[in-house]
């Protein structure tokens, strides 16, 4: 993680903070500050960081929820891999290469779904390949598999199913849409009476018009960052990471196959590899 990374939203908001601060200058300075210190003033800023801390709670555990997803479709992916490659070596007539494909696939479609072309949230042609493995279940089960191995197939589909949809959701509504119309509003009005309040124009009172207003901008920006905790192909160091299920691709692509590796599933290994691998 280099520091332009982990410092890019900060050196963003900064950026727009010093627009602001440099506006509070021209308006100090051609007399234009037309409102007066008022008692009421402390509690409207104190309101719109009560409201914004509301709404940071909220949705705080939606993002460590989505944290957890990862780790629990790399077992489901592990466990019908595993339970397929075993009983492939005593029934070779189990298409493995077929399943390794959809595998692949799924992992594939699912960072590209969460990429910038489809705005984070297409998420289909993942949903698509889980639903395929359903016949190669069923394959097994023509050729024997015992029915405890097809119920164990069937719950690691449920559990990819499960995540897939719980991600898709996430990713494509807003929480409380109305709330965030409030709080935007709270903070456009706030910054406009810190930029129109009568000052003393000392470096003190720009300092803290520069402070408070990068803790509002800064807390619009992260609220956006927090509600699609899955944002992939930005190289945002705050997004959800997909290293364990590269690295499941890598270790079927590395595998020996219970039986010869199909051209496509070469490709489609290849691909994930060779491509860059933001977060």
């Amino acid at each position: 993680m280099n520091i332009r990374k982990r410092f890019r939203l900060f050196i963003n908001v900064v950026a727009m903070v010093a627009v602001l601060v440099l506006a509070k200058y021209l308006i100090h300075n051609f007399g234009f500050e037309f409102l007066e210190t008022d008692i009421f003033f402390p509690s409207v800023v104190a309101s719109a960081i009560f409201i914004i801390g509301f709404l940071l709670s909220s949705i705080l555990p939606d993002y460590k929820e989505s944290e957890r997803m990862p780790a629990e479709i790399r077992t489901a992916l592990e466990a019908i891999h595993d339970d397929a490659d075993s009983f492939a070596r005593r029934t070779p007539s189990v298409d493995m290469d077929g399943l390794r494909k959809i595998l692949v696939g799924f992992v594939v479609a699912l960072e590209n779904g969460l990429g910038t072309k489809q705005k984070h949230s297409g998420l289909t042609d993942a949903i698509a390949e889980v639903d395929r493995l359903s016949g190669i279940f069923t394959q097994m089960e023509q050729l024997g598999m015992s029915p405890n191995f097809i119920v164990r197939l069937r719950s690691a589909q449920d559990v990819l199913r499960k995540c897939v949809y719980r991600i898709y959701y996430v990713q494509k509504m807003q929480f409380l849409p109305s709330v965030h119309v409030l709080i935007q509003t709270l903070v456009v009005a706030t910054i406009f009476l810190l930029l129109f309040l009568q000052t003393e124009g000392s470096n003190g009172s720009a300092f803290v018009f520069g402070f408070v207003s990068y803790m509002f901008t800064y807390a619009l920006h992260l609220i956006k960052v927090l509600e699609q905790p899955f944002r992939k192909q930005e190289h945002s160091v705050d997004d959800v990471s997909f290293f364990l299920l590269r690295e499941f691709v890598d270790k079927i692509g590395h595998a020996q196959p219970a039986a010869p590796q199909h051209a496509d599933t070469k490709a489609t290994v290849q691909v994930l590899q060779s491509g860059t691998r933001p977060r």
